[in-house]
């Protein structure tokens, strides 16, 4: 009994010492987070007193040192032994993936040169770090199945010197994997205190060999200030997501206003919040913007990014920030956080680290998303072959087969939602984030070769394409850097951090060919982090790391030029075509008449034409200053055109009589006349 009251008083003192943590976190939203942990004496209180081990439930875990992220350089990672160097320390990040071919460069994982109870995993954290505890794979392989079941963990503070964590007086086996791709996470008894901690593989697939990939929980013993920006930095639910939303609008209801585009496959609702000086409505001459995020649900980071984003936004916009209230004055922007909320709830139900490389990257009814839309590339194509351009079929808005709006084809109902929502507003330029990779890519996705895997295949519009991409590459903090080390197996940043979709890997029916063939809207995909689902930690840094980017890219909307295109009345003419000689590649005006063309600098001649009216040319010059120039088109009816409106006003057809009878009349006419 006295041995039992002991314990339980060492119980209440630990209590007391570790889990009374309450961190109060007010930002100027007001938004309101705390975290207290009020551990049970359960908790502490073991069932085995003589084990004097605290479950790890009873202290705040701590997030991954970044072996994923690449925060871990490669040179703080070392092994024992290696199989050949693509299978090196290096390779042993959680999630990286092996290439197609698994050359000796760029293997799925680190493999031990020997398969023997010698074989360590060491990472150096280069200073006094909190170790909670280990997450590993198996080895990504098409080809291999290699992965660790058991393994001891060693701690040291100079490499030297080695101390296995122990249950009382026997060294802890940690149970791993049981499948190559799952991520197991085990959490030690009480966090350790050390500089190296290394992984023993104790035992291993039988058929396979020792192969890991790792991540380590820990934290430093002195914390860095990221970002001096006061937002929510943490991960959201569904409905802490629709929540946010709710207090941005109310902070700002001036500038915003949610609404919703449809509905996912188990009936969530996908919200979007404008951003704009007057919600709710499409200003004549204003473009329209849009960035949207989680078309891949297990891909979070791009979710929160423009949760943070609109927070920002609405935040400076208040505080006086000239560039911001420029923006909002200026452009119309939609931001639509979350395209596939049922994949992300599967992911966030399992949590950052532990969802592995694809759960929740489908919709519902397993389909992937982005990649969901119709291949009008082929149709473009096909027709460009038979010479129907511009005979039979425009070079644009390419219309979408009707097989694809049955109700049988298999379309998601978010792509149907996407699409209804893209044709009806006037977007210029979209931005859709991605996760898993630093890169940012431009259309076309799909190679116009077949059976082509990869291969350059520009749009009209390559070089307008290739300034948009390095617009965000260029500012973002990482994708430009030489010195980075690449995420899996291609090396972006020799490309300055962009490249033509189709040249990494083709795709058929991609949001960003669509938008590009189907409305005026010029679309990219911004791969904004090696992690697909950070941990909440490192929301600050992936913020910082992108806040610029995303700003610098939604100025590009006002870049080329913008106009209206009206009759002798004044009035805005709809659906007119604007063509911009040596481009073949045309867009058309909306509702009201106004346009905006995306271009480089330079000077160009831009013909209007408009059925029912007389075609209109004009030159037209593109400065490299910020801003649109304006180029508007007055044009006038056609003399046809004309006579079929008064005939068709008086309800009157032309008279047609027979010749002979024509003929006869004209000679009386003749007749009398003389």
């Amino acid at each position: 009994q006295d041995e039992d009251a002991s314990a339980l008083v060492m119980a209440i003192m630990t209590t007391i010492t570790f889990t009374l943590i309450c961190a109060f976190h007010i930002t100027r939203m007001k938004l309101f987070t705390a975290h207290c942990v009020l551990t049970t004496l359960g908790c502490l209180y073991r069932a085995s007193i003589r084990s004097q081990l605290i479950s790890p439930s009873c202290y705040p875990e701590c997030p991954p040192m970044g072996l994923e992220t690449l925060k871990i350089d490669d040179f703080q990672l070392h092994a024992s032994t290696t199989k050949r160097y693509g299978l090196g320390a290096h390779r042993g990040r959680l999630n990286i993936q092996a290439g197609l071919h698994e050359d000796d460069l760029y293997d799925g994982a680190w493999c031990a040169g020997r398969d023997d109870p010698l074989q360590w995993f060491e990472v150096d954290a280069r200073r006094l770090t909190k170790f909670t505890g280990v997450i590993t794979q198996g080895r990504s392989s098409l080809w291999s199945s290699d992965w660790v079941t058991s393994y001891k963990v060693m701690v040291s503070n100079d490499s030297h010197t080695w101390i296995t964590l122990k249950n009382g007086s026997v060294d802890l086996i940690f149970h791993a994997n049981r499948e190559k791709e799952i991520p197991v996470r085990n959490i030690f008894p009480a966090p350790v205190v050390a500089r190296y901690i290394r992984v023993n593989p104790r035992s291993w697939f039988a058929r396979g060999s020792i192969c890991m990939r790792v991540e380590i929980l820990g934290c430093p013993i002195r914390n860095e200030v990221i970002t001096t920006d006061d937002l929510d930095f943490r991960h959201h639910s569904y409905k802490d997501m629709r929540h946010l939303m709710k207090v941005v609008n109310e902070m700002c209801p001036n500038i915003t206003r949610i609404y919703n585009i449809g509905k996912s496959q188990s009936g969530l609702k996908l919200y979007a919040i404008e951003i704009s000086d007057n919600p709710g409505e499409h200003e004549l001459g204003e473009p329209e913007f849009r960035y949207t995020a989680g078309s891949h649900g297990n891909e979070v980071l791009g979710r929160e990014l423009l949760l943070l984003l609109m927070q920002f936004m609405c935040l400076e916009y208040l505080s006086g920030n000239q560039r911001i209230r420029h923006l909002v004055e200026e452009t119309r922007i939609h931001l639509l956080p979350s395209v596939n909320p049922d994949g992300y709830e599967k992911a966030f139900e399992v949590g950052s680290e532990l969802s592995g490389w694809s759960l929740g990257r489908w919709s519902n009814d397993g389909i992937d998303i982005h990649h969901n839309f119709p291949d009008l590339n082929s149709i473009l194509w096909e027709a460009e072959v038979k010479k129907w351009i511009p005979r039979k079929m425009f070079n644009h808005h390419v219309p979408i087969p009707e097989w694809y709006q049955s109700k049988n084809a298999s379309v998601a109902v978010e792509t149907r939602a996407l699409i209804a929502w893209m044709e009806k507003m006037p977007f210029v330029l979209g931005g859709n984030l991605q996760g898993g990779e630093l890169v940012v890519t431009f259309p076309y996705d799909k190679t116009r070769s077949q059976g082509v895997i990869r291969e350059q295949t520009p749009t009209p519009d390559d070089h307008v394409f290739r300034w948009l991409a390095f617009s965000y590459a260029s500012t973002h903090r990482l994708m430009t850097d030489a010195n980075r080390r690449a995420c899996h197996t291609d090396d972006f940043a020799k490309e300055d951090g962009t490249i033509n979709g189709a040249s990494w890997h083709t795709a058929a029916g991609s949001m960003n060919d669509f938008s590009y063939l189907h409305t005026n809207c010029f679309e990219l995909s911004m791969y904004v982090g090696c992690d697909k689902f950070p941990h909440e930690s490192e929301l600050p840094e992936e913020w910082e790391n992108n806040r610029e980017s995303l700003l610098v890219f939604m100025e590009q909307v006002h870049r080329g030029i913008k106009g209206v295109v009206r009759d002798l009345q004044g009035r805005g003419i709809a659906n007119a075509i604007i063509s911009v000689e040596g481009i073949g590649h045309d867009i058309r005006t909306a509702a009201d008449g106004d346009y905006w063309r995306l271009l480089n600098p330079g000077e160009y001649t831009v013909t209007v034409r408009a059925e029912g009216y007389s075609l209109t040319s004009k030159k037209c010059e593109v400065g490299y200053e910020m801003g649109a120039t304006r180029c508007d088109f007055t044009i006038s009816r056609t003399n046809m055109s004309r006579i079929k409106e008064i005939m068709q006003k008086f309800n009157k057809q032309p008279i047609r009589l027979p010749i002979r009878q024509l003929q006869a009349r004209r000679s009386r006419q003749r007749r009398l006349g003389t």
